[in-house]
């Protein structure tokens, strides 16, 4: 039985229209706007009922939207490099679109951009949002691990001190405290902890149903659902997190992939080979990740997203802040660092039975070699492409759709 689009999928992206409308409205109205890296932690913003974009989300809009070389082009008239932090730059050259192209009618000019500080150029990224009158930036400190826990994803739900060290979280926690102190000056509200405590329950709820997800996929022969299906379930719901809508979303999500295992639905009923998507989505190119059942049987059954949705967010603890900090503080190393990524990489491959990996290497991530390394001495064959996942040139200079095909050939045998 040949898979159908996700109802979820379906639902998730229309609430996100909806939202993003009322959001507008409500900035149109006066309140205070943020543009919020999906790094930072944005809970703080939903317990103080403060509009938020993630700056992430926005450059995946512009690139499904075919939007990102146009974003690019501002950036380079007004003298500032095309070809470098491409996923972080794209929603500042957006701005520069007309309304009438740019996707929803364009992103309001938010009062207050908040991200971590990862690199010199992603700090000049950031910086240049506040060189409009009125956009203030707010930035994380970068830092770094002094070890990485064996089986990190058993350690950080509950031991998430033990996972990043206090040194670490006390510095986030007193940066999420002036952080606190701007949004109270900006807004005439006051921070309410015990409402804190309200949006991060429902985070761990969510980050539960995820796992449920993830852990029914990797078991599933054949995969009910495209990659590109459970991104759309899963992340719009992710940049809701603290909400019972999200909590819903990704209950409803797991629900309906239930039924689809039950029912024996596949995405590709000659499913012969198996890969993994490790990096970050192709935005400009979701059809992509289908273009190789045809021809080889191959199907990706793999991304970062629904895993680490399900092993990288929850946190249980009683004091919600440094809690929040204990998500955030270490996300990174999680995704990327050595010593943290690869172990975990190399068990979702396993638990997920892939027999290839395609390895989208970015070119501020400069340790995912350490991957490629774990995945190879694990007897699992990578392919390894050095593009951007936000800049269709990048990937078109890289040869990426030809790559794979003769990666299935060549290594995989399809």
């Amino acid at each position: 039985m040949t898979a159908p689009r996700l109802e979820t999928s379906r639902r998730a992206v229309a609430h996100q229209r909806e939202w993003f409308a009322e959001m507008k409205d409500q900035v149109a109205s006066g309140e205070t706007f943020a543009l919020v890296s999906a790094d930072a932690p944005q809970e703080i913003l939903r317990a103080m009922d403060v509009p938020y974009v993630v700056n992430q989300w926005w450059a995946s809009l512009v690139g499904a939207k075919r939007l990102a070389d146009r974003s690019l082009d501002r950036l380079r008239a007004a003298g500032y490099p095309d070809d470098s932090r491409q996923y972080d730059s794209i929603p500042l050259g957006s701005m520069d679109l007309p309304a009438d192209l740019a996707p929803w009618g364009g992103l309001p000019r938010p009062d207050l951009v908040i991200a971590e500080t990862s690199g010199d150029g992603g700090r000049k990224v950031f910086d240049l949002w506040a060189e409009h009158d009125d956009t203030e930036f707010f930035a994380f400190e970068r830092t770094a691990a002094l070890h990485a826990p064996d089986r990190w994803w058993e350690l950080v739900p509950h031991r998430w001190e033990e996972a990043f060290g206090a040194d670490r979280i006390d510095l986030m926690v007193a940066e999420c405290e002036d952080l606190i102190d701007v949004l109270e000056r900006r807004t005439g509200r006051t921070f309410d902890p015990a409402r804190l405590v309200e949006v991060m329950n429902p985070v761990n709820q969510q980050a539960e149903w995820n796992r449920r997800s993830r852990d029914l996929l990797a078991q599933a022969r054949p995969m009910p659902v495209s990659v590109h299906e459970t991104i759309n379930s899963v992340m719009l719901p992710q940049w809701h997190r603290g909400t019972q809508w999200a909590v819903d979303a990704a209950r409803e999500f797991y629900e309906e992939l239930e039924v689809g295992v039950d029912a024996g639905r596949a995405v590709c009923p000659d499913e012969r080979i198996r890969l993994m998507w490790v990096g970050r989505g192709l935005w400009f190119d979701l059809d992509l990740y289908r273009r190789f059942e045809r021809d080889h049987g191959a199907v990706f059954v793999w991304s970062m997203y629904l895993a680490i949705a399900a092993d990288g967010y929850p946190r249980y603890g009683d004091d919600p802040l440094r809690a929040l900090a204990g998500r955030f503080c270490g996300f990174t190393d999680q995704l990327y660092m050595p010593g943290w990524a690869e172990q975990w990489y190399v068990k979702e491959a396993q638990t997920h039975g892939v027999d290839g990996v395609v390895h989208l290497v970015a070119e501020d991530r400069p340790g995912s070699h350490f991957t490629t390394e774990a995945l190879e001495r694990a007897g699992i064959p990578v392919l390894e492409i050095h593009a951007s996942n936000a800049d269709s040139r990048s990937a078109a200079a890289a040869g990426l759709g030809d790559r794979i095909d003769e990666f299935i050939v060549d290594r995989l045998g399809g």
